[in-house]
């Protein structure tokens, strides 16, 4: 089995040490309780090291007791972790933003967050910019390590960097063979790209809408490869971090197998054309669409 370790992807714009990211991660949305804690230590039994969540999944609990059971079981070290949530909507002014903040380190119980995102930027309530002053000031009290966002366009992106001098470490984004965010459709990947922003994709398996494509059921067919490894090492040739939700260990390993499937540039080009202008899953388009 390849790490996800391999070929880690790292961020320069950071002030501080420079944020390292494994090749693939692993999404926790809807895991709770016990299944959702066992999927999470069985995930880092394999090797995932990006473990994502946020206060809005209502699992920061849950992630952490998995992490912590991994951690103790001698599965992992605490420190190969790179533990992710998120800032709701609801708490962008600075003091909700830092009591959040605080909140999903105690919620979680194993020290400092890794890499803490703002969820949405919500421009039509215009306080995205405070919400991120408030994440620098979380991370230079130690509460974070690393701070980025989720969903930011471009325009988003350049109104933090002049307003605060600072451009995030991360933009975690949706981004799937139906709305690739580069070649003319999204255009965030291609932005981040050029200005130093790890990009991660959520949901980048387009919730299997793509799997059954031509150009990614001919891929995998070549490569003898399922059709969600396909797609992931897709992701990985334009340069993203996808962070599949998988709750089996059967599926999980699945996932990482991916990261030994190099695609040819013909094969990544074929599955980028598949994109469309109006390829968001939901219509999500950040420019107006607004989350709490």
């Amino acid at each position: 089995m390849t790490s996800p370790q391999a070929s880690p992807v790292t961020s320069p714009v950071s002030p501080t040490s420079p944020l390292e990211l494994p090749a693939l991660g692993f999404g926790t949305y809807r895991l709770r309780g016990e299944a959702g804690r066992d999927a999470v230590t069985s995930a880092l039994s394999l090797g995932y090291r990006l473990i994502d969540s946020a206060y809005s999944y209502e699992n920061e609990g849950t992630v952490g007791a998995g992490i912590r059971a991994a951690v103790e079981s001698g599965v992992v070290d605490r420190d190969e972790v790179i533990y992710t949530s998120k800032l709701p909507g609801r708490y962008q002014h600075r003091e909700d933003a830092l009591a959040t903040v605080a909140e999903s380190v105690w919620r979680a119980g194993i020290g400092p967050i890794d890499l803490y995102l703002i969820h949405w930027p919500n421009p039509g309530q215009g306080l995205y910019v405070e919400a991120w002053q408030a994440l620098i000031e979380a991370r230079d009290r130690g509460l974070v390590k690393h701070i980025g966002v989720c969903n930011f366009l471009p325009e988003h992106l350049a109104t933090l960097e002049r307003e605060t001098g600072e451009l995030p470490e991360v933009n975690q984004i949706e981004m799937h063979p139906a709305f690739p965010q580069t070649g003319g459709v999204g255009g965030t990947l291609d932005w981040d790209t050029a200005h130093g922003v790890l990009t991660e994709a959520w949901s980048p398996l387009g919730r299997g809408g793509a799997l059954t494509s031509a150009p990614v059921r001919s891929a995998a067919a070549a490569h003898g490869a399922t059709p969600a490894q396909v797609v992931l090492a897709w992701h990985r040739a334009l340069g993203s971090v996808a962070i599949p939700k998988a709750s089996s260990r059967a599926r999980q390993q699945e996932n990482l197998e991916s990261l030994q499937l190099e695609l040819s540039a013909g094969e990544v080009d074929a599955i980028t054309a598949l994109g469309r202008i109006d390829g968001r899953m939901k219509g999500q388009d950040p420019a107006v669409y607004e989350e709490f």
